[in-house]
């Protein structure tokens, strides 16, 4: 069963947005642009991953039916909503800016600036002094504007 303390999830193809919120969030959650069923449910069982879906017919799997796998319909297509649903049913809670890659969820690393030179744009290099890197998809991260819109986003979700 699903560890209440640090639950993971993987997503269905219909759930990319709340993936990468979810990994921004700093969730552990996986997302395949092209999966089959049997390997999301396969998935799902042998890393102990809570299973989110917008598909009924999937909800109706043997391994789900049973209780081998938990899976959540995610009733809304609405994305603050989605978050909202998740957020009160495993009871997440908001944290600081996430330490995780929000394209493929493994842990990014602290670089050296200078590896970051004309990797990212001009001005971001100038003006910020912390850089990330995801050792899996090569993404670069850093703490930018963008993260105080993610987070008014999240307040706004948390508030509600």
């Amino acid at each position: 069963m699903v560890s209440s303390l640090k639950p993971k999830f993987v997503c269905d193809q219909m759930l990319g947005k709340l993936s990468k919120w979810l990994r921004l969030m700093g969730y552990d959650t996986l997302y395949f642009n092209s999966i089959d069923d049997s390997n999301l449910i396969r998935i799902a069982c042998e890393e102990g991953r809570v299973l989110f879906t917008r598909d009924s017919a999937l909800m109706r799997r043997r391994k789900i039916k049973s209780g081998e796998v938990q899976a959540v319909f995610i009733e809304s297509d609405i994305l603050d909503e989605q978050l909202k649903e998740v957020i009160e049913k495993f009871g997440l809670k908001k944290k600081t800016p996430s330490a995780l890659c929000s394209l493929c969820s493994v842990s990014l690393v602290e670089i050296p600036k200078n590896i970051a030179k004309g990797k990212v744009p001009l001005y971001v290099f100038e003006t910020q002094e912390k850089f990330s890197r995801c050792p899996a998809c090569g993404r670069f991260y850093w703490s930018g504007t963008h993260w105080e819109k993610i987070n008014l986003k999240l307040n706004k979700i948390f508030k509600n």
